[in-house]
């Protein structure tokens, strides 16, 4: 397991093999999203499988909506594996609102054997 060392309140990034897990937390609107686009952008790039957890999202909105199907796109026609961990009925009635259902395949847990979605166990976000 490795924590990739950063910065940044709005997004923790664990490492295991080539299992990455990104997990966000804030308001994913078009702010924030212009911020962290490079780096979920990388991610998808160098990750085998990569999980993308928005449980702790307060807010998303189209733009948001918009860079997660980005992504998921991405990682689909890289072969890689693609896991959208998110249990907020908000944001699940969003997924179906906008078709994006099949390109982001949203799961309410965690994948198995990883706590709570991050390689090593919990690892509770710090609020802000």
């Amino acid at each position: 397991m490795q924590l990739i060392p950063r910065h940044d309140p709005y997004l923790v990034v664990r490492s295991t093999g080539g299992h990455t897990v990104a997990a966000l937390q804030g308001e994913l609107d078009l702010v924030l999203v212009r911020h962290l686009r490079p780096e979920l952008d990388a991610l998808v790039r160098e990750s085998d499988a990569l999980t993308v957890d928005i449980r702790r999202l307060t807010f998303c909105d189209a733009t948001g909506l918009g860079l997660l199907a980005h992504c998921a796109g991405r990682v689909h026609r890289r072969g890689a594996r693609w896991r959208l961990l998110c249990d907020q009925p908000w944001i699940l009635r969003l997924i179906r609102l906008t078709a994006l259902g099949e390109v982001l395949r949203p799961e309410a847990g965690p994948p198995e054997g990883l706590g709570d979605g991050v390689p090593g166990g919990p690892a509770p976000l710090r609020a802000r």
